[in-house]
């Protein structure tokens, strides 16, 4: 495990400045919290490997001259960090504090004196009072990928205490106060880079972040940054790209993401706010892209319904269906010739679409006859929920007006065959629609994280995912 909420505070900081977030990202200071307790584990686990240099060398003592020493093998057996804060510095980072610390170390020490008489013997050493700060700093690499860094790492050692075994006492006091100021300043030294590096471990993971996430065939999404993280007293806000782009080709949407706004408080780790632009730029790409329109054949149609998509039905509403084309069956192109428009009120998402409706009667060599375009107008409420890192939903028709476009059987009531076009919708569309829906469309996450505690909520111009995360091992 490492820094891994560093994973979660920086995955999204790819930097393309100008223009307005489709999605923002609040890193509340409950976030930060858990972020702290993976962190701590990570550091501590970092100077754990804290290496000693041997220190040796020689002193004159009064009255049996000089005193030549050295202290060996000197190793970690123990590290404590009780106790840690984290906050955000506005303009800066976020700043990690670590106090009242200790630590641990065996070792073993040996003298020589008088030329010929030689001592040894181990000693502990405990390190009390140990505080460290540093600032985790933001910033994006050569590829748009987000990279972590430590700075203004301060370290200082409160207070050292050794406890000597074996030999002559005399030597103890001797050497107490050297090999307390030694060892010091080489924890001292080697404590700030320790905490650099498990800063600098988490960078590996983000180069393995895709700033493009693929939904499907069709469709990715962008999540790059549009402008630098603004960081507060209380919470770090991030402002995402949030588009959605035809596979390889990147053609802006007609329409600009307008300015919305995230609650920063809450007790959620996370505030995720995706706009109406999001989802107005999916309707987009995926228009355009030619995938917003469906065939339908009569085995399409459930078996229990007596009404069937062929001449003979259509023929008891437009007789002249029947006269012209009998015992044939029928062939629906429906087809949207607008990009949908959907609005986020107050607890209401709504999905407004125009399209046409083109039937065909199939002839015997399977060439198809056109019969009528009718035009379509409709809206759909739409029920948007979180399952698992992905956004997903299903849709309600709320209503449909038909009207006659072009017919090829002379002038006829649509107003007659409505019922019949309904039911297509109902039974035929919608639950295709929701399948689609039902997979889902991906959230900004990277490596193992999972989404915990998770509510949405629709609001003005946007929808609102509270969460907590999980990192797994």
């Amino acid at each position: 495990m490492v820094l891994q909420i560093w994973l979660l505070l920086v995955a999204l900081t790819t930097f393309t400045f100008g223009i307005n977030p489709g999605v923002k990202v609040t890193l509340t200071q409950k976030g930060l919290e858990y972020g702290r307790e993976i962190g701590i584990a990570a550091i501590q686990r970092k100077l754990n490997t804290i290496k000693l240099p041997d220190i040796s060398g020689s002193q004159k003592v009064n009255p049996i001259g000089k005193v030549s020493y050295s202290f060996t093998d000197m190793h970690l057996i123990n590290v404590g960090l009780p106790e840690s804060a984290v906050s955000p510095v506005p303009g800066a980072g976020v700043k990690l504090s670590i106090g009242n610390a200790y630590m641990s170390l065996k070792g073993n020490w040996r003298v020589k004196y008088l030329r010929f008489i030689k001592d040894s013997g181990t000693f502990d050493l405990n390190v009390s009072g140990l505080s460290i700060t540093t600032t985790i700093a933001i910033s994006s690499d050569e590829t748009g990928r987000p990279t972590v860094s430590g700075t203004n790492c301060a370290a200082s050692v409160g207070s050292v205490s050794i406890k000597f075994h074996g030999g002559a006492s005399w030597l103890y006091n001797l050497f107490t106060n050297f090999i307390e100021k030694a060892l010091r300043s080489a924890l001292q030294q080697q404590i700030c880079p320790l905490v650099a590096d498990a800063i600098s471990d988490v960078n590996p993971y983000l180069k393995t972040l895709n700033v493009l996430a693929k939904v499907d065939e069709y469709a990715e999404i962008e999540y790059s940054m549009v402008s630098s993280p603004v960081i507060s007293a209380s919470s770090v806000d991030f402002s995402l790209k949030g588009e959605f782009y035809n596979i390889g080709k990147h053609q802006e949407p007609p329409f600009t993401p307008a300015v919305f706004s995230v609650p920063s408080q809450s007790n959620n780790m996370l505030n995720i706010g995706l706009s109406s632009y999001t989802a107005n730029s999916a309707g987009f790409v995926y228009t355009t892209a030619g995938a917003l329109s469906l065939y339908i054949t009569d085995d399409m149609i459930p078996a229990s319904s007596p009404i069937r998509l062929n001449t003979q039905t259509f023929g008891a509403f437009i007789p002249q269906i029947a006269q012209r084309f009998p015992g044939l069956m029928m062939k629906l192109l429906v087809k949207a010739v607008k990009t949908p428009v959907i609005t986020f009120e107050s607890d209401n998402a709504t999905i407004q679409a125009t399209g046409t409706i083109t039937a065909y009667a199939i002839q015997t060599n399977g060439t198809l006859s056109p019969l009528f375009v009718l035009n379509m107008d409709g809206s759909v409420s739409a029920q948007v929920f979180v399952s698992g890192t992905r956004v997903a939903g299903s849709v309600t028709l709320n209503k449909m007006d038909l009207t006659l476009g072009t017919s090829y059987v002379g002038d006829f009531q649509v107003t007659s065959i409505d019922r019949i076009f309904q039911m297509v919708l109902k039974v035929v569309i919608i639950p295709k629609l929701n399948a689609e829906l039902a997979k889902g469309y991906p959230l900004p996450t990277i490596g193992k994280m999972k989404l915990v505690n998770t509510q949405l909520q629709v609001m003005k111009d946007y929808m609102l995912i509270g969460t907590d995360v999980q990192f797994a091992g």
